[in-house]
């Protein structure tokens, strides 16, 4: 069914007038007249009673005209719609991210992309880092924050954060009392790490092997303040991000920096290759970009 069919039809059955119709339309009267002889065809019955004096629609005309109507109405929502998500009034980001990273930087930037664009619905999952991947390459997420680096042939990358991790401990350890501390110094000590699924863990096992020792690990856990909160029973030690060190107590907890070797913590957003980003996407990562946190 042609659209603009439709349109001529509902316009004659607006005005009851094939006159006024092709006037209002800026047609002849007979090509409006065999438009609507045409749609008839198509849809093999009478549209219109033409043996009234005034146009009168028949019942398969009165259906016609509401489901019309409706259809309209869609597809001016529609284009609508599209004209809304291209100029990002609307539009859905759907964005996964370790619990770790969501608290210290998300709240601001979420903040200041809402401000930008409020009718934007971002939508943050919070999981592992290895599950974020996974989804992301399932096409469930659009976006993922994972350390780096990342495979570059199955995802496109777009650089982050670049900090470093340190070192937490009470505030009576005998390492709280050094400026900083190379990794060959935790061989005897307990650690407190996050779970096996989380990428930091997986990085702090490989450090403590290249340092001569495997961790005696005392306790895991998928949250960062249940893991503060047992250096601060001085239950042992931990390797957090240094920005953490800003949402620790400090009168319990030190963080000292490590060298020989310092431990890169550089975050990127993946995405899918070849997976089609909306410009709700597009514009988050340009916004981003823009927007690194400090």
């Amino acid at each position: 069914m042609d659209v603009r069919h439709l349109t001529y039809f509902i316009e004659v059955a607006k005005y009851k007038s094939f006159t006024k119709a092709s006037n209002s339309l800026h047609l002849s009267q007979s090509t409006l007249s065999k438009v609507v002889k045409s749609l008839e065809e198509e849809l093999n019955v009478e549209l219109i009673d033409r043996s009234a004096k005034n146009i009168e629609l028949t019942e398969a005309g009165e259906i016609v005209l509401a489901e019309g109507k409706m259809i309209m109405e869609s597809l001016n929502d529609l284009s609508t719609h599209l004209y809304d998500l291209m100029n990002l009034k609307k539009g859905k980001i759907k964005i996964g991210i370790p619990p770790i990273i969501g608290f210290l930087f998300f709240p601001k930037i979420i903040k200041g992309f809402n401000n930008l664009y409020p009718d934007i619905k971002i939508k943050l999952t919070e999981d592992d880092s290895k599950k974020v991947k996974q989804e992301v390459r399932d096409g469930i997420l659009d976006l993922g924050v994972v350390m780096l680096p990342a495979d570059e042939k199955e995802f496109d990358v777009v650089p982050f954060v670049y900090d470093e991790l340190s070192l937490f401990v009470h505030h009576s350890h005998p390492l709280a009392q050094k400026e900083k501390v190379e990794m060959k110094e935790l061989q005897n000590e307990t650690f407190i790490l996050f779970k096996e699924e989380f990428a930091i863990h997986e990085l702090i096992i490989q450090e403590c092997g290249r340092a001569g020792f495997h961790p005696e690990i005392a306790y895991e856990s998928s949250e960062w303040d249940f893991i503060s909160g047992m250096i601060g029973e001085n239950l042992g030690i931990s390797i957090f991000p240094k920005p953490i060190a800003k949402k620790v107590d400090q009168d319990l907890i030190k963080a000292i920096p490590i060298f020989n070797p310092s431990l890169p913590w550089n975050l990127g957003f993946i995405s899918k290759k070849k997976k089609y980003a909306s410009p709700a996407v597009r514009e988050f990562i340009q916004f981003i970009s823009t927007k690194l946190p400090s």
